[in-house]
Formats: structure tokens, C-alpha cells, sequence
């Protein structure tokens, strides 16, 4: 019997877990090695020993490190994986922190905090990537929740989805490296979870309407993302 794939996971706040993503990985026969480092928990020097590496999304910017100072082996362990052509995903932080790591940048959205469910709109790259070949055939929605933005792509890196208003939303930043602003791991649980916290710092009455369009196209987000967990999973089992 083979041994499973290991993908070490960098969890960055506890409201930001895995969730479907990691359900699906797991399904697919993925090992997932989570790691806390906002609770204590070290993060490896290297990736010997595992398949691949999966980065989450949390409310702190790619360059808090002084506040958040795991953000910078984060940031070398993805640069590591990178280079040992390790297949790497990043998911809104991690997608921010990929880019740092690989010589890009970020910044607050100047047009604020997007929230919703919305399309993605694929690049005709997108077609031939092995990890987003599959799902950029189709007309995609996800979920979108974040402040910061990338405004400079690493020399590398290409861009393969944007909003309709033009923030980059899917990278690829290496070989096997990979970023996505939304959120393809979102259910309508956590959608939940997050509108109760912004709500409690503020009156945001608009996030019950983001919950709730979650929950009308959640199989519609769970068929899609899915999928990309599946094609993740392929990556990482070929390592």
C-alpha cells in the first residue's frame, strides 16, 4: 500500500480554517498536517516529508510581520516550495503572501472591502493551467471577501482570472505555485462565522444578504471548488 500525500496547511487565525477544501482534500486521500503558529505552533524549516503545501486566508496583511511575526517563515516556506517546484496554493492571505514571497506586492483595494458572491473572470491561460485547466471552462462563481489586493505581479508570475472590476483573482506564480483571492473553501457555515464578526465590530446589515447567497449557491460553489481541490490533490499525489 502507497503511502498518502502529506500537505502541510498554515492556518493564520482560527476563524480561517480548511473547511470544504480541506473536507475535500481529505476525501481525495490527502494527509493534512495543520499548523497553528497564532497559537504556537512551529512551522518546519522545510518541506522534507511533505507533498504540498496549502496556505489560508486570516484578516492580517501579507507585510504585519511585526504583529504577526510567523508571516515571515510563511513567506520562506513558500518561496521554498517554489523553488523545489513543490505544488503550493495560497488562498486570499496566502495568495497575498505568495506574491510577497516571490517578489510582488499588495495593497488595500482602493475600491474597499469586496464582499459576495461573484463570477470569475478566466484568462485564456487558464485553459491549459493543470491546476484551473478544469474549472475556467465554465462560468465560475465564488466567493469574495477581502481589503488587500495584489498590485504588482512577480516578474514570473501570470495571470489567469480577474474580477469583473479588474483585481487579479487567480495567479500562477511558479511552477507549481498557485494563488486565489476568493475563497473556494467558504461554506455557508463559516460565510456565517465571518459576517457575525465584522457585524459585531460594525454594523454591516448587508452581510446577512452575502450568508444567504452563499447558502442559494452553495452547490454550485461546492461542484466547482471541488474540483479544484481534486485537481490540487492530483499535484500533490504525483510529487
Amino acid at each position: 500500500m502507497s503511502t498518502p500525500a502529506v500537505v502541510l496547511v498554515v492556518e493564520h487565525q482560527v476563524t480561517c480554517p480548511p473547511a470544504w477544501f480541506g473536507d475535500w482534500l481529505e476525501r481525495a486521500g490527502v494527509v493534512l498536517e495543520v499548523r497553528r503558529p497564532y497559537q504556537g505552533d512551529a512551522l518546519p524549516l522545510s518541506l522534507r516529508g511533505l507533498d504540498g503545501l496549502l496556505v489560508l486566508g486570516g484578516a492580517m496583511g501579507a507585510d504585519e510581520v511585526s504583529t504577526h511575526p510567523w508571516l515571515t517563515p510563511t513567506k520562506a516556506l513558500i518561496a521554498r516550495a517554489a523553488d523545489r517546484n513543490v505544488p503550493t496554493l495560497g488562498i486570499c492571505l496566502g495568495h497575498q503572501l505568495s506574491v510577497s514571497a516571490l517578489g510582488g506586492s499588495v495593497e488595500v483595494n482602493p475600491r474597499g472591502q469586496q464582499v459576495g458572491v461573484k463570477p470569475v473572470d478566466w484568462l485564456p491561460a487558464a485553459a491549459g493551467d493543470p491546476l484551473f485547466g478544469s474549472v475556467s471552462q465554465s462560468h465560475c462563481l465564488a466567493v469574495y471577501w477581502n481589503h488587500d489586493v495584489v498590485n504588482r505581479v512577480p516578474e514570473m508570475g501570470q495571470v489567469l482570472a480577474r474580477a469583473d472590476t479588474g483585481e487579479i483573482q487567480a495567479l500562477r506564480l511558479a511552477e507549481r505555485t498557485w494563488g486565489v483571492q476568493f475563497h473556494p473553501e467558504v461554506s455557508p457555515s463559516l460565510a456565517r462565522t465571518w459576517a457575525d464578526e465584522e457585524q459585531a465590530a460594525a454594523a454591516r446589515p448587508d452581510l446577512d444578504e452575502v450568508v444567504e447567497a452563499v447558502r442559494v449557491h452553495g452547490p454550485a460553489l461546492e461542484a466547482t471548488w471541488s474540483s479544484l481541490a481534486s485537481a490540487f490533490a492530483a499535484l500533490v499525489c504525483t510529487q
